[in-house]
């Protein structure tokens, strides 16, 4: 994963923007701390007709003989929360030669890349792991330390399991009765299940979800050396042969799954993006945040 100050500066001009009106707030349009008349002072700037006069410094005014209105931050409504498949299957590697270069290793750093962005812009994140059956959560906060927390936490996770099933993801959710943006990296292969159900209760309440779709790029090619076996890391009696004769059925059926989660994320207005963990992480970061209006 990158260094806190790569992170930086892949991310530097990079913003947050919500797609929705959220469970009822009054705007759609977000970037971060909020100008205004707020309590932790920001700036000044020259007076405008149609500012309130008891925003105006008197003192500087004395001082200066000009207009200046004091400008301030107050924190934003909306949470950003980082959720993250850490199942056995996101330990595929790329086989294109690019030693440790594996789709939980993508998905963990571009999810530090978000991160990185709503700490910039004074954001509370938080983060979502599936992992093993189960569901591991760092609270959303704000600041320097929560972004530490957040990326030791992303350090330490490793490929493994199933994902949790639907009744353990509804126990978990305690982020849901607060405004939210979810950015959900996936390989999404597991599609329905308990993960696609708990993503699209969050979007039936209002919350912006976004998700990433990791391939690698031998899985949209199928593009696997002749002959080869795969076992599924999630399912022990899972076997599969890749030969000249299988690799039409495995496109057609590969196809057809990721139709039915793409068709199914339009109708529930999910923004989805689908990408190969061989391309450039800036380019695919870029993108996925453009689905939200600017990046």
């Amino acid at each position: 994963m990158l260094s806190t100050s790569a992170l930086l500066a892949h991310t530097n001009d990079l913003n947050l923007i919500i797609r929705h009106v959220l469970a009822g707030l009054g705007h759609g349009i977000h970037a971060g701390r909020e100008r205004g008349a707020g309590v932790e002072f920001s700036e000044y700037r020259a007076y405008a007709p149609g500012d309130e006069w008891r925003r105006v410094d008197w003192k500087l005014l004395a001082r200066a003989d000009r207009y200046y209105v004091r400008e301030a931050e107050r924190d934003s409504h909306v949470a950003v929360w980082l959720w993250l498949d850490a199942t056995a299957s996101m330990a595929e590697p790329s086989r294109s030669g690019v030693a440790g270069l594996d789709k939980l290793w993508y998905a963990r750093t571009i999810l530090a890349c978000i991160a990185a962005i709503a700490q910039r812009q004074g954001d509370a994140f938080g983060l979502v792991v599936c992992s093993g059956e189960r569901v591991q959560f760092t609270p959303a906060a704000r600041g320097p330390r929560q972004m530490q927390r957040v990326l030791a936490q992303l350090k330490r996770v490793e490929a493994g399991g199933a994902l949790p099933d639907s009744d353990t993801l509804r126990a978990s959710m305690p982020f849901v009765r607060a405004p939210s943006l979810v950015f959900a990296a996936s390989d999404f292969l597991d599609w329905p299940s308990g993960q696609a159900e708990a993503l699209l209760r969050l979007r039936r309440m209002r919350h912006d979800v976004r998700l990433l779709c990791l391939q690698t790029r031998a899985e949209c090619d199928a593009s696997f050396p002749p002959e080869t076996t795969y076992r599924d890391p999630e399912n022990p009696d899972g076997v599969f042969r890749f030969a000249a004769d299988t690799v039409g059925v495995y496109r057609k059926n590969r196809d057809e799954h990721f139709a039915r989660m793409l068709a199914q994320c339009r109708r529930n207005d999910i923004a989805a993006l689908a990408a190969c963990i061989e391309e450039p992480l800036p380019a695919v970061l870029r993108a996925w945040l453009r689905q939200g209006g600017r990046a």
